[in-house]
């Protein structure tokens, strides 16, 4: 494809700024087409493997096997009760290994903290909008988000609603951002505040913002797992404090779900089998700390050796999932990243890396379909 003479200039005014990063980010030097078939079974696949995660992370907290995702006593309380109360989702991607002929295979479940929103949801609908107008793209992001913000809305209880994230990250920053302006248009008083201005008022038992009034509502793009070692995190279950993702969200985003998952539905068609322990896989595999970011410390133990991804995660342990190349087009390597929102599909968006690990600085490429 040529890209747009002007898209950086379009993607600035819809408030998508990080397009550049590492010089190429957003790329439409190229583009994936689908057949609506495709994205009928896609979408398909996405709500049963969303579902089957869901019944996964009940068994996890009906027989407590909490040490298998290492995750301390007073922290699985404080999940437990979030998962009886009923505390609401806002998102999620599934990342996918699909190569257009076999089923589409899980590859993990990005649950708590997913990024890679903006471009999906508005970058790459701008792109189809004026490239391939006369078809269509797996894509109701937008609309879908402020519509689940509004039935999260009563859910909340509270006037106001304050997004948080980590200073430093420019893509974290434009995510929220955009979050923040769906929340808006739904209706809601949307805050921003970094995660490191959040302080803690002992004598009120609550979370406060800089200007000293209490939290009681929040949206963070800061992982639970984070949170839970930190100083302030052990007031958590304490406070009078809803939180979005809730924390019942951690088992769904923990590597440890893929091997729960293969112990409950084995064989299935878009499941890889995937274990705590390596010795029940053959030579070939791809080893993932229970907790890790942006591909960090990924191994893949493949037929051309090994290859790792430097990082400083897996000290609370691995998982062992099946080797399964990811399908490379003229020497790219492709994932699908599927959205849920609230608990139905709502789009997708693909990355592709020269590397067969996906990083943050991997480019996104568009997609249609016919």
């Amino acid at each position: 494809m040529t890209p747009r003479s002007d898209w950086r200039r379009q993607f600035e005014e819809i408030g998508f700024h990080f397009h550049s990063l590492d010089d190429v980010y957003w790329d439409e030097s190229a583009c994936y087409r689908f057949s609506a078939d495709e994205i009928d079974m896609l979408e398909a696949a996405t709500l049963e493997l969303h579902e089957m995660s869901l019944r996964a992370a009940e068994h996890v907290m009906t027989r407590r096997q909490f040490q298998r995702f290492a995750i301390p006593d007073w922290f699985a309380e404080y999940m437990v009760n979030s998962w009886l109360a009923g505390d609401a989702t806002l998102y999620g991607r599934l990342d996918l290994c699909y190569d257009g002929i076999r089923p589409p295979k899980l590859l993990e479940y990005n649950a708590d903290t997913p990024t890679a929103l903006i471009e999906a949801a508005l970058a790459q609908w701008n792109w189809q909008q004026a490239v391939f107008p006369a078809h269509d793209q797996f894509n109701s992001l937008h609309e879908r988000l402020i519509r689940r913000w509004k039935e999260l809305h009563g859910a909340l209880g509270q006037p106001i609603l304050h997004f948080a994230c980590a200073r430093g990250s420019d893509e974290d920053l434009g995510t929220i951002e955009y979050l923040r302006d769906t929340a808006l248009q739904a209706g809601l008083d949307a805050r921003l505040i970094h995660v490191e201005d959040i302080g803690w008022s002992a004598g009120r038992g609550r979370y406060v913002d800089l200007d000293d009034k209490p939290i009681q509502s929040l949206f963070k793009l800061y992982p639970w797992e984070w949170m839970m070692r930190e100083e302030f995190g052990a007031h958590l279950p304490g406070a009078e404090l809803k939180v979005i993702e809730p924390p019942w969200k951690l088992l769904l985003s923990c590597k440890g779900l893929l091997a729960v998952l293969w112990e409950l539905y084995p064989d299935h068609p878009n499941l890889l089998p995937c274990y705590f322990e390596r010795e029940r896989l053959p030579e070939r595999f791809v080893r993932k700390p229970l907790y890790s970011r942006e591909g960090a410390n990924v191994e893949i133990h493949g037929p051309r050796g090994v290859y790792r991804r430097p990082g400083s995660y897996g000290a609370e342990g691995h998982v062992y999932q099946a080797y399964a190349p990811l399908p490379a087009f003229d020497g790219n390597y492709a994932v699908i990243g599927s959205w849920i929102v609230g608990n139905e599909p709502g789009g997708m968006g693909i990355r592709e890396d020269v590397n067969p690990v996906t990083t943050n600085l991997s480019r996104f490429v568009p997609h249609y379909f016919e």
